[in-house]
């Protein structure tokens, strides 16, 4: 499949993006920006594994005000651990601040189960309470009265101005039946991970029939992806990086994600993702594992610029 739009590429909002000094982050946002890239994302966690996480919109709202010209990129948010009326005045405040800068994905979760139940939601409604989260959420972010009933919650004519100008691109990740189906009832693009070049070209088409089945025609779509990578000189030394981390996160064996995580130089590594971009992935968010800040971003500017 040919390209046919621009690619789009960020690095992850990394720890010292997020929890540095003011100056430092800065600093950082200032070389992504220079380096020609497109976008910073951040992950999303209300209480992952051991208690680790972060808010992924107070993150997305820092980061928007450090640096005036990058857009964030929320990937994923877990929508169903919040009620989505506050879910929408928060994104009506940020972007009322920062208009068209902001990308929300949207995920349900689901590899840490106790995650989900300390914020009340049972792990095996997460789809169907996404999904309910969604619906709502999109007519809230219109500004109009929006009542919405369900079996998770309940509102009658809520308001939340101003709305979003322009509106919000709203992704879905995900991998499974449900979460494509998700993508293309609701979502503006599918944000996808830990796949092949060839099954990722297969749900852009498959996501596409679906959302011309629905009714939804003429969807600017705007697909992407989550690829974790090892950057450096030494291939021995960049997977032993990018496995610990991993390894620490997820508590899985790195050997289960290998063969959709490269590792090497910068150059190796744009190899690795350009027949993802041949399959319509527009935009890739980089979780890049280097020995510092400034190799990562700086590595993630050259794979953009080798895959231009």
């Amino acid at each position: 499949m040919a390209r046919a739009r621009a690619i789009e590429m960020g690095p992850l909002g990394d720890e010292e993006m997020l929890n540095a000094p003011l100056a430092r982050r800065r600093a950082l946002l200032e070389r992504v920006a220079a380096a020609g890239l497109d976008h910073v994302f951040v992950g999303d966690h209300v209480s992952f594994h051991t208690g680790f996480g972060m808010d992924g919109i107070v993150q997305a709202a820092t980061l928007l005000a450090c640096e005036e010209r990058l857009r964030v990129q929320i990937g994923v948010y877990l929508l169903a651990l919040r009620h989505p009326v506050a879910v929408a005045r928060q994104l009506s405040t940020l972007c009322d601040s920062a208009p068209g800068r902001l990308v929300l994905g949207v995920g349900v979760g689901g590899e840490d189960p106790h995650e989900l139940e300390i914020c009340g939601v049972d792990p095996r409604k997460r789809g169907r309470h996404t999904d309910e989260c969604l619906i709502a959420l999109k007519g809230l972010l219109s500004g109009q009265p929006t009542t919405h009933r369900c079996e998770f919650f309940e509102f009658t004519d809520a308001r939340i101005r101003p709305a979003p100008d322009p509106p919000i691109p709203i992704l879905v990740g995900g991998r499974s039946e449900a979460a494509l189906r998700r993508a293309a009832r609701h979502g503006d693009g599918w944000i996808g991970v830990w796949c092949s070049p060839s099954r990722y070209a297969q749900v852009v088409k498959q996501v596409a029939a679906e959302a011309e089945a629905m009714g939804r025609h003429d969807v600017g779509w705007r697909h992407g992806l989550q690829i974790w990578v090892g950057i450096d000189a030494d291939r021995t030394r960049a997977r032993e990086r990018l496995a610990k981390r991993m390894q620490g996160l997820y508590k899985i064996p790195y050997e289960r994600f290998e063969k959709y995580s490269p590792y090497g130089t910068p150059a190796e590594v744009a190899e690795f993702i350009a027949p993802y971009a041949e399959a319509g992935c527009t935009s890739f968010n980089v979780m890049v594992i280097s020995e510092t800040s400034e190799q990562a971003i700086d590595g993630v500017a050259e794979i953009k610029a080798r895959l231009a």
